[in-house]
């Protein structure tokens, strides 16, 4: 039985419309006002698919620099960071620079990216994507633990390097990721393990099973288990939902009163949630705001 609410976190938008600057700024404040303990932005660089129109979001890490600067409590992160897209080292760099910006606020998620159109169309290379990550994430995590990196591998290459200034905290590292070598790689090391809704259907159930993969990869990596936190993104349909984060015909999104999406994300706790970041539909200013209660009550309802 959970002794404590879960911590509740909110997405932003990425491509599911043009957003400018000051519509994350009204989201980002309406989420430090309504209580969400943590706001996240998606890590991609263009959407293009066959029939559909081009679509791209604004730079995360600039994005997240401003809000870091806009808001003053809620932490925020890349959900999740793609190592591909910036040397490991300067990766490092960018999440220490974050942290001082935030005062210890910032998270870092870290994945390997999967949306080939991308990698193609700014010149990234999309094979080995895991080998690339495990020599990344030696990297990043290393620099970010204060450490002098030297590494010789097949895809970087680091020679005495370290991150300077040291951050003050260094940031939560988080894993997003269901890959078997993905998770042998980052279990001993990660805060925590995030996984979006359609990976478990969007149901505790689901999730649930999902959960107990996680448990035995991280006994498998020498880890114990009850050190990684467990992170569920959830769709959530808003009265008004417009179907523009719809993923699938097989994911139903969670929905109703406020009382009955409450009862929902308790179910996910009770599954072993320990983190819920909610992906609402649709995403705007006055969602966030519609789900003061909800948050509230998921609160409330711990023992």
């Amino acid at each position: 039985m959970p002794s404590r609410p879960p911590r509740i976190g909110i997405q932003l938008p990425e491509v599911e419309r043009l957003v400018p600057w000051s519509e994350y700024l009204a989201m980002a404040r309406a989420a430090e006002e309504v209580g969400f303990d943590s706001i996240w932005l998606g890590d991609h660089l263009l959407y293009r698919e066959e029939g559909e129109s081009e679509r791209g979001p604004w730079e995360v890490w600039t994005m997240l620099g401003a809000l870091a600067a806009v808001t003053e409590r809620v932490e925020l992160g890349p959900l999740v960071a793609c190592t591909a897209f910036h040397p490991p080292g300067l990766i490092a760099k960018m999440a220490a620079t974050l942290g001082e910006v935030s005062g210890g606020r910032f998270v870092l998620g870290l994945g390997a990216g999967w949306n080939e159109p991308e990698f193609r169309a700014f010149g990234l290379p999309y094979d080995h994507r895991v080998s690339r990550f495990e020599e990344a994430f030696t990297i990043i995590r290393g620099l970010l633990a204060g450490e002098h990196v030297t590494l010789d591998g097949r895809f970087f290459k680091a020679e005495d390097l370290v991150v300077l200034p040291r951050p003050a905290v260094p940031p939560r590292l988080v894993i997003g990721s269901n890959g078997p070598r993905m998770l042998a790689a980052t279990l001993p090391h990660v805060d925590a393990w995030n996984t979006w809704f359609d990976s478990y259907g969007n149901s505790p159930e689901g999730f649930a099973e999902l959960n107990d993969r996680i448990t035995a990869a991280a006994r498998d990596a020498g880890r114990d288990p009850a050190e990684i936190e467990r992170s569920a993104c959830v769709l959530v349909a808003i009265d008004d939902a417009t179907g523009e984060r719809w993923w699938g015909e097989d994911v139903k999104p969670v929905t109703g009163s406020a009382a009955e999406i409450a009862a929902a994300l308790h179910e996910l706790q009770e599954a072993g949630a320990d983190e819920i970041i909610v992906v609402a539909d649709p995403i705007t200013e006055e969602s966030i705001r519609a789900l003061r209660d909800v948050v509230k009550q998921v609160r409330a309802a711990a023992p």
